[in-house]
């Protein structure tokens, strides 16, 4: 009986042309440079624009601000989509060197895989993050992982199609194949390296909010219904704001705020009153949101009725930034009051008593959200428009 022998050799493929496989690279590469200028510019608009909101700011879920407030978007003090712009130009720079019209066995495509394979392994990393930490997602940064991907596998695939040597071997003669045309290697590369390094010079760290030298010693006191004030004794300009220290627009905001009134000290009096977005604490809240913003508060009046009220104001923003328990140890040391002392607003009935009379107020005047600002009786959600402030700065 003749029995047919199965053939287990890989049936042999032939590839199309090379430039079938390499002109979608290049359009993917420099589809996800574009995505990363895209994801910088509004990065910094984030945190420099007060009325700033990104197209795919969508849902709690589906948030490109969100991901950009998040201290995760920045790596080594530099923005997340910065580092984009320097991976994607490196990349587009190592396919100067790929592209070879003649022979069969290409260049560069082994380091071009490996690049690829680190933006892949990161952009895991970076949806890990926002699935169990920032619990949101940024569509144009979802798109970048899909570019990284695709980049991954279209680097593999002509490895496969055109090579004919190991990983190792052929990192080896790409690396050769650099030295060997570093006549044209050394210069391309010295200047990627000096705009890189330029780049990263140039940048200021815009995500880190401060005060202006003017808004450091203003007048502060309280109203007479004890609502801690800063600015000008007799203004000609009052703004109540009502904030959570968890809400990001609402440090954004009160920093601009407190620079403008830095700049008419004579003129404007910023009001501070607390609205936490803590169902704990706020009954317009009807699931966990902001959960601890309501001790936060509670903390701010505090140290109010201590006298301390704008030193530790301050420094809560960025603890309500932060994830995990509150350091009441270092909030104490730094504004110079007992840690024991601090403690005690979590259980002083007067400081719970001024922070339900806030949340009180702030749902008669119908505020569903913060940051709230109340200025000549008009209620404002969100921001300060623009018209309201300009009599007053020009």
């Amino acid at each position: 009986m003749m029995i047919a022998m199965k053939n287990t050799k890989r049936k042999t493929i032939i590839p199309l042309p090379f430039i079938y496989y390499f002109i979608p690279v290049v359009l993917f590469a420099f589809g996800g440079l574009l995505d990363s200028v895209y994801l910088s510019i509004s990065h910094y608009r984030v945190y420099t624009d007060i009325g700033y909101k990104s197209f795919c700011a969508i849902s709690k879920a589906i948030n490109c601000d969100t991901v950009s407030q998040s201290p995760y978007s920045i790596f080594l003090n530099i923005p997340v989509p910065v580092w984009g712009i320097v991976g994607y130009a490196f990349f587009l720079l190592l396919l100067v060197f790929a592209w070879k019209r003649e022979g069969e066995d290409k260049q560069i495509w082994t380091l071009l895989f490996l690049t690829a394979l680190a933006f892949s392994v990161y952009s895991i990393i970076l949806a890990v993050i926002s699935t169990l930490y920032i619990h949101s997602y940024c569509i144009l940064c979802l798109l970048s992982f899909g570019v990284n991907f695709f980049l991954l596998y279209f680097t593999w695939l002509i490895r496969r199609r055109f090579y004919i040597h190991g990983i190792f071997r052929n990192v080896q003669k790409d690396l050769h194949y650099l030295w060997a045309a570093k006549k044209k290697t050394f210069p391309l590369m010295g200047v990627f390296v000096t705009g890189m390094a330029a780049l990263f010079f140039m940048i200021p760290d815009y995500w880190n909010f401060s005060f202006n030298e003017l808004s450091k010693e203003l007048t502060t006191g309280k109203t007479v219904e004890g609502y801690p004030w800063i600015g000008a004794p007799n203004p000609v300009l009052e703004i109540t704001e009502f904030t959570d220290y968890q809400c990001f627009q609402c440090k954004k905001m009160h920093f601009f705020i407190r620079n403008l009134v830095g700049q008419q000290p004579d003129k404007i009096r910023l009001i501070h009153r607390h609205y936490p977005m803590d169902h704990q604490f706020n009954p317009i809240v009807r699931e966990p949101f902001h959960v601890g913003s309501g001790k936060l508060a509670l903390l701010s009046i505090y140290a109010a009725k201590k006298e301390k009220f704008w030193e530790l104001h301050d420094l809560l923003f960025d603890v309500g930034q932060q994830k995990g328990e509150i350091d009441i140890k270092a909030l104490s040391v730094k504004i110079g009051l007992g840690e024991k002392d601090l403690l005690h607003a979590f259980f002083d009935k007067e400081t719970r008593m001024h922070l339900d009379s806030d949340i009180r107020s702030g749902l008669k005047l119908g505020i569903s959200g913060t940051p709230a600002y109340v200025i000549n009786g008009k209620l404002y959600l969100g921001q300060v428009p623009a018209d309201v402030l300009s009599w007053i700065v020009d």
